[in-house]
């Protein structure tokens, strides 16, 4: 496929974790290397094509909308969810009409990435097939993450099918806060609170679900105590661009 040229960028979380850094700033504002989280994203979508970049915003929300309006590239369009946070899909819902009717790319905008030799925003394109798939993730591995301490969220197979974990089940294959998903997917939502996991649950059941694995470093940066060793990843690889 050609490259989506929107995105959906997910930036209305409470940052609650994050505290006290976040009792005066939104999370997506808090400095890693010195840029804020969600301009590692946003460069990361600007650096491989992206246009327009749908973000939606709750809390501190002033700050966040005073903050995309110094950026130009890509084009910022804020989603307001002063009102009522409507969690990952239902802030996707809210947006569908700016989003559009291609496969967009979603990124979380407190996790972020050092590419390896392909941007990992391009191994997402190249990786997906509309015939098979309605939601492509980015998959990273434990030994790739900084910040990460779960057992894992998915089995994937050779092919890149992946299925829920058991509650017996640990695994090296963790979602990596970016994906493409098809708008197909949101035909019969109705507006409202809702999880992108009820619909990674439906494209298991139908068998489009899939992974692609990443190629560097990725780096969720959830507490204060997280900062420290995003940053120390990110002086090792020596870089500090995103995408």
């Amino acid at each position: 496929m050609t490259k989506p040229r929107t995105a959906m960028v997910l930036a209305a979380g409470l940052g609650k974790r994050m505290a006290p850094i976040t009792d005066t700033i939104p999370k997506p504002l808090v400095k890693v290397a010195g840029k804020p989280l969600i301009d590692w994203g946003l460069d990361a979508l600007a650096n491989n094509g992206v246009e327009r970049a749908i973000v939606n915003t709750h809390y501190l929300a002033d700050q966040l909308d005073t903050h995309l309006a110094k950026r130009s590239v890509p084009e910022i369009l804020v989603s307001d969810e002063r009102t009522e946070l409507l969690d990952s899909a239902g802030g996707i819902v809210n947006a569908l009409p700016q989003i559009g009717t291609e496969p967009f790319y979603v990124i979380n905008a407190d996790t972020f990435w050092i590419d390896g030799a392909i941007p990992n925003l391009v191994l997402l394109a190249e990786g997906w097939d509309d015939a098979r798939m309605d939601i492509l993730l980015m998959i990273a591995t434990k030994h790739q993450a900084t910040g990460y301490d779960g057992r894992g969220d998915f089995n994937m197979n050779a092919e890149g099918k992946l299925r829920r974990l058991a509650a017996d089940e640990t695994s090296p294959y963790i979602y990596a806060g970016a994906a493409i998903i098809h708008p197909r997917i949101f035909a019969e939502a109705s507006a409202g609170k809702a999880s992108l996991n009820h619909y990674f649950d439906a494209a298991i059941a139908a068998d489009r679900l899939y992974g692609v694995p990443m190629e560097g470093i990725w780096l969720t940066v959830g507490t204060p105590g997280a900062i420290g060793d995003a940053e120390a990843a990110i002086a090792r690889a020596g870089q500090g661009i995103h995408g």
